[in-house]
């Protein structure tokens, strides 16, 4: 008896343990279950109560902290849309936990974009995401006041006289892309054409802004680089930007070597090891810019500066012309209407490119301007509210526990402003066309410490943004992509693939809107006379 004993209880023993251990992981998921579905009661029952009417509606959501934010990431527009229609131009929704307000329209536009700094802030929203991959020191990791003369050190280099220069350079780097580039091989082809246009945008804005040792170092490593940098920009760093996440990791990896790179070129500049080629680069004229102060700029923060106008342009410029291009491809009759322009404009031997001809394509202007409108780069601009601020003509006051959103791509979709909004129509911009109803539009400027510039928030059409704030690589930016696009047109024609009738959607899992991939295209090389 007692063998038999002690195997009953050698067997029982672990038995038993085993069915405490489910039991208990039984509870725990029960009782997870239980506090969540207590807490969506709870939340629910908090949106049914009466709501404070000096504060926007907020929009229903089912859960506490995650809120709307899956049905606003997945896609803004339509979200904005349904919002506006339930509950007018002014409500709040909850973004990952934080009671966010949006205000759409141009009145939207104005009242968050052109904010007084008392009452709003860029930086304490965006230096989370901003500081670790461009660097300390610069844009929104100083005071206001400091970024606004870093602004205008960038904005004085930009003169007529510079881009004059910059024009063959980027026909250059274009053409020598598709000479070399395994994507063009060949006389005709298929080619995935975010990733061929994100190689051409990178290249010219180093070669021009950057100068000609940078765009010596822009190889396979150097991209990659940008790419780890990149990643540092997804909507989750808001939160975890310091978490040893590996993307994190490789961020702050890639920020260091390109920091250190930059450095190095400086420091061989100031010693006099790289011959002066009278080039109109930034890092030039920042290396003898002085602050008000009169301290100059430090080395570290003009690499900072370097690493800050690359990225920030490059998502924009690389999104903008993938979205060009792939417009295009769905309208090949534009593009042979671009290539007859040029021949019309420009003479039919088709001169050399430059800053004074290209400005005599309209219709190249206008396939960049109606670009912009239909797939602005930011939908969504946030400022950190500082002071409660009432809202002229309702009784809304938004407390400083919000954040503001300001979304310029919603007015420019708006069918009162632009008739047949989701239609890609370059020709609405024609002089005398009804596809374009902007109003009586004031302009007003404003100097906020680096030149006069046009506030512009009253305007349906604000693809780089208004304010303080408005890019100022506005110019450059247009320059860059309008000639990009006008040298591809002289290169190639383009379609969508066969069987493939729409342009790709859109990926809005960064900050920056740019298209799904892959995103193909068909293209066929021009014969040279």
């Amino acid at each position: 008896m007692g063998i038999t004993e002690s195997l009953t209880q050698a067997v029982l023993i672990p038995i038993n343990a085993q069915i405490s251990e489910r039991g208990l992981a039984v509870v725990a998921a029960v009782g997870f279950a239980s506090f969540i579905a207590l807490a969506v009661v709870l939340n629910v029952l908090s949106q049914l109560l009466p709501q404070n009417p000096n504060e926007p509606p907020l929009v229903f959501h089912w859960f506490p902290i995650l809120g709307n934010t899956i049905s606003y990431g997945m896609d803004p527009y339509p979200f904005f849309f349904k919002c506006r229609e339930k509950y007018g131009d002014i409500f709040t929704f909850i973004l990952l936990g934080k009671k966010t307000t949006v205000y759409l329209g141009t009145a939207g536009n104005e009242f968050i974009l052109n904010g007084k700094l008392k009452d709003v802030n860029a930086e304490e929203i965006y230096t989370k995401l901003t500081t670790p991959v461009f660097g300390t020191g610069v844009v929104y990791d100083c005071p206001n006041a400091k970024l606004m003369e870093q602004k205008k050190f960038v904005k004085v280099s930009l003169t007529t006289e510079t881009f004059r220069s910059y024009v063959p350079l980027i026909v250059q780097e274009v053409t020598n892309f598709i000479k070399t580039s395994p994507a063009f091989k060949g006389p005709s082809g298929k080619t995935d054409l975010p990733a061929a246009m994100s190689e051409i945008t990178i290249y010219t804005a180093s070669r021009t802004l950057q100068g000609k040792e940078v765009r010596s170092r822009f190889n396979a490593v150097f991209a990659n680089l940008f790419h780890d940098l990149d990643m540092g920009f997804t909507p989750i760093n808001f939160m975890l930007h310091w978490a040893p996440l590996p993307q994190n990791r490789a961020r702050d990896r890639a920020q260091r070597i390109l920091s250190e790179t930059y450095m190095e070129i400086i420091q061989e500049r100031r010693a006099g090891n790289i011959p002066d080629e009278n080039e109109h680069d930034l890092i030039r004229h920042l290396m003898a810019a002085v602050y008000k102060d009169g301290t100059p700029i430090p080395d570290k923060e003009i690499s900072h500066m370097m690493i800050a106008m690359l990225m920030a342009g490059q998502h924009s410029s690389s999104s903008t012309s993938s979205w060009m291009m792939l417009n295009l491809a769905a309208r090949p009759d534009i593009i042979e209407e671009l290539y007859q322009e040029q021949l019309r404009v420009l003479g039919p031997d088709l001169p050399p490119l430059t800053y004074e001809n290209f400005n005599k394509l309209t219709l190249n202007n206008a396939v960049l301007k109606e670009t912009l409108r239909l797939h602005t780069p930011i939908h969504s601009i946030l400022r950190k509210v500082k002071s409660p601020m009432p809202v002229p003509g309702t009784n809304f006051v938004i407390p400083t526990t919000h954040t503001l959103l300001s979304s310029a791509g919603v007015t420019a979709r708006m069918e009162e402003y632009f008739p047949e909004p989701l239609k890609w129509d370059p020709h609405r911009w024609d002089a005398g066309a009804a596809g374009v109803q902007m109003g009586d539009i004031k302009e007003e400027h404003e100097d906020y410490g680096y030149g006069m510039i046009s506030k512009g928030a009253t305007s349906p059409y604000l693809p780089f943004g208004a304010g303080r704030h408005r890019c100022i690589g506005e110019q450059f930016a247009s320059l860059q992509l309008g000639t990009i696009i006008a040298t591809m047109v002289r290169e190639f024609k383009w379609r969508l693939p066969d069987g493939v009738n729409e342009v790709v959607g859109t990926d809005y899992s960064s900050l920056f809107s740019r298209p799904l991939t892959p995103a193909m295209i068909v293209w066929e090389k021009r014969e040279k006379n």
